[in-house]
């Protein structure tokens, strides 16, 4: 394993290799681990009244912010020692320490020489290193949310109507986790500035595709597609995917969100997803029926065979 040249911590990514196997399996183990350690500390924080949505707050926590709370009183401790875990796993940055002047306004127009800025869109910055690995820069909005995630409500002739929203931290944690879970391109969380709160990730170098190439038959194979009357999504591509058994809605896998990775495949880089909402589908009776035989048959059809018995 290798140093990252900027934060110096340990590091699987540089430029267009790909991570081995084990290098791989280690880097979806941090993520998972980093999930279930900022759910953990947002449990802690609902048991002493701290809010958590949005969860900016939580993620740019001092790890002592209440150390002499956390002396005096157990729920306060269990709080201090959540905050710190969380911190040992999505550490606090600097902008400065990627080569950014003290308090920059333009990340295109003011980076250092060592990142050539790539490309900027509503949700992240993207720069190419001098090893070729590439950093992206997600920037919060004033309101604390960051990224984007899936809105869902009824629809007079459809079961889910899923449109684009304000994300949160821990959504854009989970779309790190989903890119590696769907053999994506490998992507690490280098940390968060304290100042700014953007959130930096590191990803392995592919190759563009070309604008507006047709990806509606090379999306990921674990991916199923959704039956129509079930739900439309106000994104390209919506597909469905089990994240340890629960569903989920994955889409915008169009032309600028896959690359072709140095091994040949086509591989992602970006995506949105949202878990389908319990309560909306647990009003669908059809839609409960077809996830459960999807879950197990990702072929599943519409409808639940009948036999002839039965007719």
């Amino acid at each position: 394993m290798q140093t990252d040249p900027f934060t110096g911590r340990p590091t699987c990514i540089q430029g267009g290799r790909l991570p081995s196997d084990e290098e791989r399996r280690a880097l979806q183990h941090d993520h998972r681990r980093r999930l279930e350690a900022l759910a953990r500390f947002g449990a802690a924080a609902a048991r002493v009244g701290i809010g958590t949505d949005p969860d900016d707050d939580l993620v740019l926590w001092e790890s002592d912010e209440i150390a002499l709370l956390a002396q005096a009183d157990p729920l306060w401790r269990e709080l201090h020692e959540a905050a710190a875990a969380f911190r040992q796993l999505l550490p606090i940055i600097s902008l400065e320490d990627f080569g950014f002047p003290e308090e920059v306004e333009d990340l295109l127009a003011e980076c250092g020489p060592r990142l050539r800025p790539i490309s900027s869109g509503v949700e992240a910055t993207a720069f190419e290193a001098e090893d070729h690995s590439i950093y992206k820069f997600f920037m919060p909005r004033p309101n604390g949310c960051i990224g984007g995630t899936f809105s869902f409500r009824r629809g007079e002739e459809i079961a889910l109507l899923a449109e684009a929203a304000d994300g949160s931290y821990r959504a854009m944690l989970e779309k790190f986790d989903l890119i590696v879970r769907l053999d994506g391109m490998p992507t690490e969380v280098v940390g968060v500035t304290r100042r700014e709160g953007v959130l930096v990730t590191k990803q392995t170098l592919g190759a563009l595709l070309a604008e507006g190439a047709d990806t509606s038959r090379v999306q990921p194979a674990p991916l199923i597609p959704i039956p129509s009357r079930f739900l439309r999504a106000h994104r390209d591509h919506p597909r469905l995917y089990f994240v340890d058994g629960r569903p989920w809605l994955v889409a915008d896998l169009h032309s600028k969100n896959l690359v072709r990775a140095i091994d040949g495949r086509l591989r992602a880089i970006d995506l949105l997803a949202a878990p389908l909402p319990d309560g909306l589908v647990a009003k669908e009776p059809l839609l409960v029926d077809w996830l459960e035989r999807a879950r197990l048959d990702p072929g599943a059809c519409l409808l639940r065979p009948v036999s002839d018995e039965e007719l």
